[in-house]
């Protein structure tokens, strides 16, 4: 037996495993992908769990003690198919087209993988061993394929399962806020290196016209200010690194991007699960909450403590197991008394469950920047500006970037923050260009600090896509870039990853605006995908403006406390004999 409740039960564990290794998947290109399929050992037929990505298969069902989450083993994310076949499901583990020993080439989630991952499930809806219900497990780039083929609606597709996963590769990975990010990148097409990669761009708009573009890119001050991102433009003979070139020499949304991105317009109503973790905002997070608003079918979201999954994936086994009961066995596992929101709050060690997205009890609350002239240092406080405020200045040039900082005062009662930030900045410049990190700290009682979330945005590429934003969640058109005037005050949004976290009394937050990531704090994996973006290579000046017609304010979703804001004063009272002195009353 699995997990059960009272009135509910999964799939008990009663079969064992065969696996079959080299099965070929036939594909209307003409070429097969190969897989491997493990089935339980008794009479069918079962439903299916699919999954394809480019990672070897043979590492998705290793014999392995979980571990946590390392570079060599990270692509282990296909879920262990013991586990599901033991419980009367078929798990089929498979690689897209140009990895692995499948044929064709690797576009990257491109129209050719998709229709792969299509023509992979009506197979297994058709085989003997099959009942012809399908779903599919995975996390990261096994997931990513499954919203996109969702959106698709494959007949025999009936529910995905697919936390940690992107949705929108331009904003989520490659260019956050506008900016890109290098790093990330080139780290993870190490995982690529056996793979035949399809040279896109090159096919789609000529090579002369492709290479134009790379000599282009390779004059860029910022990109020659990052080694890493020059060294791929120079050597762009290897297959991998012209794929790298491709997102370079396309630092704007469209034509590139836009068939990898998922388009909740096409009213997909397979059901979805989706979810992250606090700790990968850098990648995965803001995906989970925006499948979870705008799936049009049943839709589910999970997003728990800081903590990536172990390797191989058993995290998430006993709740996929849940949801592909209810939905490929038609089973009362509970689901339906379960609230389709679940998000654990931080340092609180709780979970919180809600039928909405941002939890309904939310007061989101804006905390308005004062500078270090009028209180001798940067605080965040609820109070309308200062009247004659004086702007911060930062610096911002390769050889000198400088930092703004804004602390709330200590919170006299346990405030817990859930749900997306949003700071709106004025600011202004001596250049033409503006390349703005903001980040969010948990400042504990004896001082500790602790980075918690991000934000980023490329000051040119300011523009709001009115139609796809919603009062606390901007989102940035990115199509284009529109030069800064020097001097001129300009509002910008800057979307700051959710969080959720408990600040205990005595604590407080703190922001921190930079025009750079470098020196800032990478203490683990995760935060390796929040960092490693490209700074700004003008000398220039950034001004932050905290005055009453120029309001910058972080506004804070706040679920519980803080009812009647801040205190400046501690919230403490003086001792009476000082309490006629000061001046006042």
């Amino acid at each position: 037996m699995s997990i059960f409740g009272t009135t509910w039960s999964t799939s008990p564990r009663e079969y064992g495993v065969i696996r079959d290794r080299d099965v070929t998947i036939p594909t209307r290109r003409g070429y097969d992908l190969d897989c491997q399929v493990f089935r339980p050992d008794g009479e069918g037929p079962f439903p299916v769990i699919f999954a394809l990505a480019p990672y070897p298969i043979d590492d998705q069902a290793a014999d392995y003690v979980p571990v946590p989450m390392r570079y060599p083993n990270a692509h282990m994310e296909a879920g262990d198919p013991n586990f599901y076949v033991r419980r009367g499901y078929v798990h089929v583990i498979g690689n897209l087209p140009g990895t692995g020993a499948s044929g064709g080439e690797f576009d990257h989630m491109g129209p050719e993988a998709i229709d792969a991952v299509e023509d992979g499930i009506a197979w297994a809806a058709a085989q003997p061993w099959s009942n012809g219900r399908v779903g599919m497990f995975g996390m990261s780039y096994y997931g990513m394929v499954q919203v996109l083929v969702a959106m698709r609606q494959p007949e025999a597709l009936k529910a995905i399962f697919c936390p940690f996963s992107v949705t929108d590769q331009f904003r989520d990975t490659y260019y956050k806020g506008g900016i890109f990010g290098y790093a990330f990148l080139k780290g993870w097409s190490v995982a690529l290196r056996k793979a035949r990669v399809k040279p896109m761009m090159a096919e789609a708009i000529g090579r002369e016209n492709f290479i134009a573009l790379v000599e282009e890119a390779k004059a860029d001050p910022e990109n020659q200010l990052v080694p890493t991102i020059m060294e791929v433009l120079e050597n762009i003979d290897d297959p991998v690194n012209e794929f790298l070139a491709e997102f370079i020499v396309n630092p704007t949304y469209g034509p590139h991007y836009e068939p990898r991105n998922v388009d909740y317009g096409q009213g997909c109503t397979v059901p979805g699960y989706f979810g992250a973790c606090w700790g990968i905002y850098g990648l995965h997070l803001n995906a989970a909450f925006r499948s979870f608003v705008n799936w049009n079918g049943d839709a589910r979201v999970t997003v728990g403590p800081p903590a990536y999954l172990d390797r191989p994936i058993t995290q998430y086994q006993d709740e996929s197991l849940r949801w592909f009961d209810h939905y490929l066995k038609g089973m009362d596992t509970g689901l339906d008394a379960q609230p389709p929101v679940q998000v654990f709050i931080d340092d609180a060690n709780e979970w919180r469950s809600a039928e909405e997205w941002p939890l309904p009890q939310t007061r989101f609350t804006s905390f308005y920047l004062h500078g270090a002239q009028q209180t001798g240092e940067g605080l965040l406080y609820e109070h309308e500006p200062w009247p004659d405020s004086v702007p911060d200045e930062v610096a911002d040039s390769p050889d000198d970037r400088g930092t703004a900082v804004f602390t709330t005062p200590a919170f006299r009662d346990d405030v817990e923050l859930c749900g997306p930030m949003l700071l709106n900045l004025w600011a202004s410049t001596t250049g033409t260009e503006a390349l703005v990190y903001a980040s969010v700290y948990k400042v504990y009682a004896d001082g500790e600090e602790r980075l918690l979330t991000r934000g980023w945005l490329r000051a040119s590429m300011r523009e709001i896509d009115v139609a796809a934003s919603t009062p606390w969640w901007p989102v940035h058109a990115m199509t284009g870039r529109e030069p800064l005037e020097p001097g001129v005050v300009y509002p910008l949004s800057i979307d700051i990853r959710p969080y959720g976290i408990l600040l205990e009394s005595g604590s407080r937050l703190r922001l921190r605006i930079r025009t750079t990531d470098q020196g800032d704090p990478n203490p683990d994996i995760l935060s390796n995908h929040a960092v490693g973006l490209k700074a700004g290579a003008q000398s220039n000046v950034l001004s932050i403006h905290h005055d009453p017609e120029h309001p910058s304010h972080l506004v804070l979703p706040i679920t519980r406390g803080n009812v009647i804001n801040t205190f400046l004063s501690g919230g403490r009272l003086e001792p009476l004999e000082n309490a006629w002195t000061g001046g006042g009353h």
